[in-house]
């Protein structure tokens, strides 16, 4: 591996690209500050592959970097990142595209026997045997000029992630799985990941099961407004209106200043600003008619029968997940199996390398298509006859 390179110019940037473009892939990360903002402040990008790194600054290109870009958007070329949402949503806000393919270590890590969404230091420690350092995990990036010290720390981040992806690699074709995974991946460009409608953010709310539907109607207006607010003075929307104060407001229903000024928490400053609105939406969802959660976040209380499904549909995941040498939880959570039972969309045992494993078998099972036998030493699926 050669010295690190830092582009902060044009002409850096050029020869840079002239060099990725070649590439058949990338590892990618990105450092950013979010803490002040609604939209992370993207401070560093750091590219490598086995045989050199870079760094480049966004803060000195801004503006210049779309040569760069297209090359991250390159459908030729996979992105190799670790727990990648963060860092394709800072891609998708700046471009309006989104990186395709990309390639996540954390995803793959299940597959050969690590936990499931293993952080990126036990990666390499457990790929490695490197013990990463955490002196620079509080860094302000966007500040400058960066010490050499940062810089190494940023680029490990690439430079380890390069040797983990072809090590990932090589045993998952030993193990025949480096396909398992290509669906999951393809799910990771779904834009509605990365640009949830303000209509939808109160889905985001914790706690909110526990109102009625009309209450609902209010958390939805008051979510609605906050978002739009912070996308458009980009401020985090906790510095607007925390969680629990439109939990309150649902609550409490207040129309007028007065009523609003005496919710508990409540900001003065606040009030000013924003009082007049905030009572008017308030007052206008109360017209509205109400939501409703969906079975899932309403946690609807099982039947004693439904659990006993849940224990046999358990009992398959297990058996299945020792024949593929998988900790049964990579393969199926509790949660993942009642999304089956209920018919929610979205499980994911209804998708990907999960659906060929067990996932086909279980539905079968539910819809009647399989009977099981026991006897002291096995459990066995046999096929109905048609």
């Amino acid at each position: 591996m050669s010295e690190i390179q830092f582009v902060d110019s044009v002409t850096e940037l050029d020869i840079l690209c002239q060099k990725m473009q070649h590439e058949p892939w990338l590892a990618i990360d990105t450092e950013f500050l979010r803490e002040k903002t609604y939209y992370p402040k993207f401070c560093l990008l750091q590219i490598a592959t086995l045989e050199w790194v870079a760094c480049v600054d966004p803060i000195a290109l801004e503006g210049q970097m779309s040569e760069l870009f297209e090359i991250i958007n390159n459908p030729n070329i996979i992105k190799v990142l670790h727990s990648c949402r963060q860092d394709v949503e800072i891609f998708y806000q700046l471009t309006g595209k989104l990186p395709a393919p990309v390639y996540d270590t954390q995803l793959v890590a299940p597959l050969l026997g690590l936990q499931e969404n293993p952080g990126y230091a036990m990666l390499v420690s457990g790929f490695l045997n490197i013990n990463l350092s955490k002196i620079h995990t509080r860094t302000d990036w966007s500040q400058r000029p960066l010490s050499a010290d940062q810089m190494k720390y940023a680029a490990d981040d690439v430079i380890y992630l390069a040797k983990i992806y072809q090590m990932m690699e090589e045993q998952l074709q030993k193990l025949g799985r480096e396909n398992w995974l290509k669906e999951d991946f393809e799910q990771l460009m779904n834009p509605d990941l990365y640009d949830i409608p303000p209509a939808n953010a109160w889905l985001k709310i914790r706690g909110k099961n526990k109102l009625t539907g009309k209450q609902l109607v209010i958390v939805q207006a008051l979510a609605e407004w906050r978002e739009k607010v912070a996308k458009k003075d980009d401020r985090p929307k906790n510095w607007i209106l925390r969680d629990e104060l439109i939990l309150d407001m649902a609550k409490l229903q207040p129309v007028n200043i007065k009523e609003l000024s005496e919710i508990r928490s409540i900001n003065d400053g606040f009030v000013r600003r924003s009082g007049q609105q905030v009572c008017a939406l308030i007052k206008a969802a109360q017209g509205k008619p109400g939501l409703k959660l969906k079975a899932k976040e309403n946690s609807v209380k099982k039947t004693v029968k439904q659990e006993a499904v849940l224990d046999v549909l358990s009992a398959v995941v297990r058996l299945r997940a020792e024949e593929n040498a998988l900790n049964p939880i990579i393969l199926a959570t509790r949660k993942d199996l009642e999304a089956l039972l209920f018919d929610e969309p979205g499980s994911l045992l209804l998708h990907g390398w999960r659906y060929s494993m067990v996932g086909k078998e279980l539905q079968g099972l539910l819809q009647g298509q399989f009977t099981i036998s026991v006897n002291k030493n096995d459990l066995t699926l046999h096929a109905q006859e048609v």
